[in-house]
């Protein structure tokens, strides 16, 4: 490729933050919930790129495609790949396109296309690189960009941007939009390659009453490692969704005798730990079924897939709660309009 910036390029990163940050001199966006993409084109070539910097492109052939249809013979996008199902967006959908077989990838494309969303515009249509200006002009840039090119119906979208953080909260505060949480980027500094200083990230954080199944021993330990949780579905059965590790040192000695003391089969009645799934490890199947009559609340960013997508946060011990009123319709995101957000910004 003939371009002033090549794969593998380091995307800006964002540093975590608890609070929106205020001032003039932030520009706010979404925080969308899908797989961080750089999109090179260079003529009929076209590169995708992961944040890690390993190519992407085989995983979505739809997409270049959508970029090569792009009138444009040059341009480098940053942007956020996502699987709308419905009016929502679905990680699950987009961790199933991480296949090795080429027929499987092309018929998840073809059933359930994916779609770019852009935020930053790196090189121009002229081949000139951007990322020396500040993001207010390449943001303006960017929506002239998209303006010119992007079609309504197409898999290439603009991402909302706002500088007013009322916006900014109500993006954050409604659960229906299908996002991550909010991004918060410094108007007057250049596209930072690698760097966490002009760019931060606040997540939504929720919290959920959980049924303790289980529990794991810490490695070469003969104390608790980490508790096991469920949730009940419709039927009755209890499902294991996550684990928690965050317990106070101090406190598992005396907790590892409780739980030595509930433990009893089996624990789960529905999905198990150790069950075949992406999140399987070798230790998977070496944990103790406890009675299911401790309730733990935790806080949680992501459940994928019947599962909390990573770890939790130990909250509180909740004994006023009964174990059977820990049901997934706690977890459940209502409304969803993910694809209206982003047709507001075309």
């Amino acid at each position: 490729m003939n371009l002033p910036i090549q794969p593998p390029f380091p995307p800006m990163e964002a540093l975590s933050v608890d609070e929106i940050p205020e001032g003039d001199e932030w520009q706010y966006e979404p925080k969308w919930d899908g797989f961080r993409c750089l999109v090179f084109r260079d003529g009929d070539e076209v590169a995708l790129q992961s944040k890690a910097g390993q190519p992407l492109a085989r995983y979505f052939p739809e997409l270049v495609e959508a970029a090569q249809a792009l009138a444009p013979k040059k341009f480098v996008l940053d942007s956020e790949i996502a699987v709308p199902i419905g009016q929502k967006l679905s990680f699950d959908h987009l961790q199933l396109r991480l296949h090795p077989a080429e027929s499987r990838i092309r018929k998840l494309a073809k059933e359930t296309p994916a779609i770019m969303i852009v935020f930053d515009l790196l090189v121009d249509e002229k081949g000139n690189s951007l990322v020396q200006s500040p993001l207010a002009e390449r943001r303006a840039r960017l929506q002239a960009f998209a303006a010119k090119n992007f079609v309504p119906d197409g898999l290439i979208f603009l991402s909302p941007a706002t500088t007013d953080v009322k916006i900014a909260r109500k993006w954050f505060s409604n659960p229906g939009e299908s996002l991550d949480g909010i991004i918060a980027k410094l108007c007057n500094v250049p596209y930072q390659s690698g760097e966490r200083t002009g760019m931060q990230k606040i997540k939504q954080i929720r919290t959920v009453d959980c049924v303790v199944g289980g529990f794991r021993y810490g490695t070469n330990s003969k104390l608790m490692g980490s508790l096991l949780l469920g949730l009940y579905d419709e039927a009755g059965l209890l499902h294991h969704v996550g684990f928690c590790s965050a317990i106070k040192a101090s406190e598992k000695p005396a907790l590892t005798k409780k739980l030595e003391a509930m433990r009893k089969a089996p624990g789960f009645t529905g999905r198990a730990p150790g069950g075949p799934s992406r999140w399987s490890t070798e230790r998977s199947g070496e944990w103790e079924p406890l009675d299911p009559k401790l309730v733990v609340e935790v806080a949680y960013d992501h459940l994928t897939g019947g599962r909390f997508r990573h770890g939790t946060k130990f909250i509180r011990w909740r004994p006023d709660k009964a174990p059977k009123q820990c049901t997934f319709d706690q977890v459940e995101q209502t409304g969803g309009r993910a694809l209206k957000l982003l047709k507001e910004a075309a």
